[in-house]
C-alpha cells in the first residue's frame, strides 16, 4: 500500500449544504506529490496534545504544510498588520507535532510555514515581517507565479536536502513574508536566496530524516526538473524504511 504520510491542513471558509462553514483543507498538490511518490497521504486536522503521541505512532512520514502566519507571540514578538491566517488551533498542534516528530525521528518533509514551525517548536524566532525586516528583495510571489521557477537558491553540497534534489544551485518558487531568524536547536542553515534569506534547514542529528524548505515543492513538480519530486520521494523512502 505504501507508507501512511501525514499532511497538516489549514482551516478555511468553504461552501456545503449546510451554507458556509469551516474545513479542515489541503491543496491537492500536496496529496498529489504523496501519492506520486508512492505514499498514502492522511490529512491531519488540530487535534489535542495528548493525542498526538499516539497519531505520531500510527504514521511513517509527516509533511509540515504551507500556509497563513504563525503568531509571533509563539516565539516572544508581536503580530502587526502584515500579519494574516494566524490560527491558534493550528499553531498549538503543529508545534507540538513537530516536537514530537523530533522527538520519535519521523521522517518529515517540512514546507514554507512548516520551516517556521519547525524551527520555532525547536526555540528559536522569526522575521515577523521579512518585506521591513530585510527587504532586499521580493519573497512573496502569489497567483500564476507560484507555479514558476522565479528564484534562485544556493544549497549546501551534501547537505540532506541538496542529496535528495541531487541538485544544489536550484530556481524555485518563493511564497512567504516571514523566515528563520534565530536558528533551533540543533537546527543549521543549508540553503540560502542570493539576499542571504535561509532557505532550508536540517538537524544535526543524522539519523533525522528532515527535510525542511521554505519555497513550495509541491507546486512545481509539472513544471519542475524533477528537483521538487525528489524532495517527496525522499520523504516516502525514508518512510518506507
Amino acid at each position: 500500500m505504501g507508507p501512511l504520510i501525514g499532511i497538516t491542513t489549514q482551516a478555511r471558509s468553504v461552501v456545503s449544504s449546510a451554507g458556509e462553514i469551516v474545513a479542515n483543507t489541503l491543496a491537492h498538490t500536496y496529496s498529489d506529490s504523496v501519492l506520486r511518490a508512492g505514499g498514502v497521504p492522511v490529512l491531519l486536522p488540530p487535534m489535542p496534545e495528548p493525542r498526538i503521541e499516539g497519531l505520531v505512532s500510527r504514521l511513517d512520514g509527516l509533511v509540515l504544510s504551507g500556509g497563513g502566519d504563525m503568531d509571533p507571540a509563539r516565539y516572544g514578538s508581536q503580530a502587526d498588520e502584515t500579519c494574516y491566517g494566524i490560527d491558534f488551533d493550528r499553531d498549538a498542534f503543529e508545534l507540538a507535532l513537530a516536537r514530537v516528530a523530533h522527538q520519535t525521528k519521523l521522517p518529515t518533509l517540512a514546507i514554507c510555514r512548516g520551516l517556521q514551525v519547525m524551527n520555532v517548536a525547536l526555540g528559536a524566532t522569526l522575521f515577523v515581517d521579512l518585506p521591513t525586516e530585510v527587504g532586499s528583495m521580493e519573497h512573496s510571489v502569489v497567483g500564476s507565479g507560484v507555479w514558476e521557477r522565479h528564484q534562485h537558491v544556493k544549497v549546501e553540497d551534501e547537505s540532506r536536502v541538496a542529496l535528495a534534489m541531487q541538485e544544489s544551485d536550484v530556481m524555485v518558487n518563493s511564497i512567504h513574508h516571514q523566515a528563520v531568524k534565530d536558528l533551533g536547536d540543533g537546527l543549521r542553515p543549508v540553503a540560502w536566496a542570493d539576499d542571504g534569506v535561509v532557505e532550508a534547514l536540517q538537524h544535526e542529528d543524522e539519523d533525522w530524516d528532515l527535510l525542511a524548505v521554505q519555497w513550495h515543492p509541491e507546486y512545481l513538480g509539472d513544471r519542475d526538473d524533477i528537483h521538487s519530486h525528489r524532495l517527496f520521494d525522499a520523504l516516502v523512502a525514508a518512510a518506507s524504511a
